[in-house]
């Protein structure tokens, strides 16, 4: 058995614990990194990288069967489905340099490719190697969930972890699970030619604003994706291209594959987290606002932390804790400026406080404004103004921000940055975008709020009329 000794372990080498190693290591301190899978975790791997490039591949079929509206002749938008995957693999190996064991070693950092347990407070095997660390850290991501329902152990079905690895296209996917993975996979699916129906037992996109999630849902029903709502799957039955969904109500879904999307679990019951003394709840590690866990010595990030599951904010953990680990300085994570942004077509987008956590949290302090994409010039330009945004305003500073249409993802970070920072809607206004740009509806969100400050005020007018009158 090989015995090392460290500043800092990190058990897992997705976006946050590769964040960690390639700080800490470039600060000084000695770094292990433990990676029993692949080198980049779920979203380069699984996730968010080779989803994108599947939408892409649809956006570009779709594209081409709605030229006409730019005075270019309609084409088949015929996608090969084998080919667009190879598109998917190739994105992931562009990207996949930037991850890998090679680049992390070169900066410093010892990487050894086991999986890790723990065995004590302060240590952990990795294959015939134990680890003694002064300080240690959960990245472990997260996994498809996989609900026990009746039947689907005898049926074959796709997660994230698999769907990327079809070749042949399905002929109709039905979909459990209406969320953004969901969501977005029915649309890419539809645009490269299968049928598609998504199986919610609630409601789709239900923990966005129900008004924006409106619009995407109507704009997916009108590409033909079925989407079956308050439908909680009872039964699993078929075979190989014959499958069939009963749900609790009785209806039966068929179908040719099966695509499971309900939600993704932490990595942690491998870790023997009992040893290290450190606790878990329903949703990953138990942690404080500094992503301590009730062993102070051990950190947990991202995924594996239990909170908000997305890539960044992993990347946001890492510099929490790094600020603490490396400088022993007070840091604690925050959720309030964390945005989040689903990939469909429109897009939709979300910062801080909905509408109606808004109205609850500020009452009648609360000012919604509102400003349509088919006022902005650019979008009319590019036929592209489905959408609206909408700001909540308490006293002049904005608490949230919700987005869906063009680019909804990309606007979205000035609000980021203006929640993070405590920004006030003046200072938004005061900003001078390039004409014509998408990015000019955040600034005329802002106009928005001033308008009728301006130009509905009597105190206004009796101003500029004094003005006019008396200044020569």
């Amino acid at each position: 058995m090989t015995r090392l000794k460290t500043d800092i372990l990190i058990i897992g080498a997705g976006s946050g614990g590769l964040s960690v190693a390639a700080g800490a290591v470039q600060m000084g301190a000695d770094v292990v990194l433990l990676e029993g899978h692949k080198m980049g975790g779920d979203c380069l791997n699984y996730g968010c990288v080779p989803s994108k490039a599947l939408i892409a591949s649809g956006n570009a079929a779709y594209a081409q069967r709605h030229a006409e509206q730019y005075g270019v002749a309609n084409a088949p938008g015929t996608a090969d489905y084998a080919a667009a995957k190879d598109h998917v693999a190739d994105v992931i190996a562009q990207i996949e340099p930037v991850d890998s064991q090679e680049r992390f070693e070169e900066l410093g950092v010892n990487v050894i490719r086991e999986f890790g347990h723990f065995i004590s407070s302060n240590e952990v095997q990795a294959g015939d190697t134990v680890i003694t660390a002064r300080r240690i850290v959960i990245a472990t991501g997260s996994s498809p969930l996989v609900p026990p329902i009746p039947g689907l152990e005898n049926v074959p079905y796709e997660t994230n972890e698999t769907l990327f690895d079809l070749r042949e296209p399905p002929e109709h996917l039905l979909i459990i699970g209406g969320g953004p993975i969901g969501m977005e996979m029915a649309q890419a699916h539809v645009r490269l030619g299968s049928k598609v129906t998504v199986i919610e037992g609630a409601k789709a996109l239900g923990k966005d604003d129900p008004e924006l999630a409106a619009v995407v849902l109507s704009s997916l029903r009108d590409e033909g994706v079925v989407i079956e709502e308050d439908a909680k799957a009872a039964e699993i039955r078929g075979k190989p291209g014959a499958i069939e969904v009963v749900t609790e109500d009785g209806r039966q879904i068929k179908g040719t594959h099966l695509l499971m999307a309900v939600g993704r679990k932490s990595n942690t019951d491998k870790l023997n987290l009992d040893a290290a003394g450190v606790e878990t709840t329903k949703t990953g590690v138990k942690v404080d606002a500094s992503l301590r866990t009730t062993n102070r010595k051990i950190y947990a990030i991202g995924d594996a932390a239990g909170g908000l599951q997305f890539t960044h904010v992993a990347g946001y953990h890492a510099g929490v804790i790094i600020r603490s680990m490396l400088f022993a300085l007070p840091s604690k994570a925050k959720t309030a400026h964390i945005p989040w942004a689903t990939y469909t077509d429109p897009e939709l987008a979300q910062v801080g406080l909905t509408e109606a956590e808004a109205r609850k949290a500020h009452g009648s302090k609360l000012e919604v404004v509102r400003f349509h994409y088919n006022h902005n010039d650019r979008a009319i330009a590019e036929r592209k103004t489905k959408g609206f945004i909408k700001v909540m305003v308490v006293k002049g500073r904005p608490v949230g921000a919700s987005i869906v249409g063009y680019q909804a993802g990309e606007l979205i970070n000035l609000w980021a940055l203006a929640l993070a920072n405590g920004m006030k809607m003046s200072q938004i206004a005061a900003m001078v975008a390039p004409y014509p740009t998408i990015g000019e509806i955040n600034k005329r969100a802002a106009g928005a709020y001033f308008s009728p400050r301006l130009f509905d005020s009597p105190m206004v007018k009796r101003i500029v009329g004094l003005v006019q009158r008396l200044v020569p």
